[in-house]
């Protein structure tokens, strides 16, 4: 992925957030899908933040990325409510079916799969968060529906494009 007008995007978050470091990041981070290392001096300078502060920060909080994801973020819960009703399960099917681990992005850039111990919705576990949208009360069966509506998503954008060229 080619990092482009890195010191526009900068400008346009600062502009958007003031000299909140935090906010900023996550504008950039909604941008980018990730924390791309060419921002860092960019924000160190014209946030007049030290560029240790600034990369204190980008590690510190589990939420920001230094690699790039897919476009596509599979969040699957594995905490203890969604365990027991099979999120593990769940997070392994979606793992042989992508072919990547937790943590890992898929070579296409098109999903990146990931686990956490609480989405804060026990009640309808297991849940899957897509792109930041949840989905309750999932089964091997319906996480794989969802992952092949993303796919269908995918090839249809894909040709798309392919018929602009």
């Amino acid at each position: 992925m080619e990092i482009n007008n890195v010191a526009e995007v900068v400008d346009d978050c600062i502009q958007k957030n003031g000299n909140s470091l935090i906010p900023v990041l996550q504008d950039i981070q909604s941008h980018y899908n990730y924390l791309p290392e060419e921002i860092f001096d960019e924000v160190s300078q014209k946030m007049n933040i030290p560029l240790i502060d600034v990369y204190g920060v980008a590690t510190f909080y589990k939420s920001f990325s230094l690699t790039p994801k897919g476009k596509h973020i599979i969040t699957v819960c594995v905490g203890t409510a969604c365990h027991v009703r099979g999120g593990q399960r769940i997070v392994d099917k979606i793992s042989r079916e992508l072919g990547i681990e937790p943590g890992e992005t898929t070579p296409d850039m098109n999903f990146t799969l990931e686990t956490v111990n609480c989405l804060g919705c026990c009640a309808i576990g297991p849940i899957i968060m897509v792109d930041g949208e949840y989905h309750g009360q999932m089964t091997i069966q319906k996480a794989i529906s969802l992952l092949n509506e993303f796919r269908t998503k995918l090839k249809k954008e894909e040709e798309n494009d392919t018929s602009k060229s």
